[in-house]
């Protein structure tokens, strides 16, 4: 089951239209690895004719890829986070992704994104190299954010980008009061949108990437249990009405043991 700093939302968009990875967008996503787990996935990544690139930056060593749809995607050891306890092929805990690790930041305005993640975000600027800034958040995964310095000019949504990043509320409390503290900041930010899962507020910073505050609770296991989950098509309320129709538009899921 997913966790906070583990969770990945795709759009199932048929024919979409293919997107440009530009300004005011996550350029890309990181995973984090398991310390000494690097040569088992360059070998995984060159079995399935993935080509990579190997960076160094802030001391740290990541494998660049992208995936058949564009996204740019990479993975770095760290000891921070949990083991990831489920073993699929030959992808074992011991290699496993654990969860996010960050994400590097792609903004029509630098300077603006940089006051945001320090002044109403709380990061912390942690470091500089080359056309990067390092900045941190609380928490073992997903807390790491590298932001270009160099202002870019603006991505185009579809696939093959990321739509938005999303941060933390610990309970419907706090995030209330990360929204009033956002639109005190002088951001327009969005009501509470009841996500099911999870509460959630949106605001575009003025680097133009788009930000989401998402409430911990009420969590996966809200309308059905840890034994059950993912077993039959859940949904919103308001879309009961719909389900047979939705049911049978659904694209087929297939879990496949690609290693064998």
């Amino acid at each position: 089951m997913g966790s906070q700093g583990t969770i990945i939302t795709f759009f199932p968009w048929a024919n979409a239209y293919q997107g440009k990875v530009g300004g005011g967008q996550v350029g890309v996503t990181t995973y984090i690895i398991p310390v000494g787990s690097v040569n088992f996935w360059k070998n995984r990544l060159t079995k399935f004719n993935i080509t990579y690139n190997i960076a160094k930056r802030f001391g740290e060593t990541y494998l660049e890829f992208s995936d058949p749809h564009g996204l740019q995607l990479e993975l770095v050891e760290r000891d921070e986070g949990e083991p990831n306890n489920w073993t699929h092929g030959d992808v074992t805990p011991e290699v496993a992704i654990k969860g996010f690790g960050g994400a590097i930041l792609l903004s029509t305005n630098p300077e603006k994104t940089e006051e945001t993640l320090l002044n109403v975000l709380g990061l912390k600027k942690v470091g500089e190299e080359d056309d990067l800034i390092r900045f941190k958040s609380h928490g073992d995964i997903g807390n790491v954010i590298d932001v270009k310095r160099t202002p870019i000019g603006r991505g185009q949504m579809g696939v093959g980008t990321v739509h938005h990043i999303a941060w933390r509320a610990k309970d419907n409390e706090d995030h209330l009061d990360w929204q009033q503290h956002v639109a005190n900041s002088g951001y327009g930010v969005t009501a509470v949108r009841d996500r099911n899962y999870f509460n959630a507020v949106y605001f575009k910073e003025y680097g133009e990437i788009l930000f989401e505050i998402a409430t911990d609770p009420p969590g996966f296991t809200h309308d059905e249990s840890y034994e059950t989950m993912g077993t039959e098509l859940k949904l919103p309320a308001q879309y009961e009405q719909y389900r047979d129709q939705l049911n049978r538009s659904l694209i087929p899921i297939e879990i496949r043991n690609v290693d064998n």
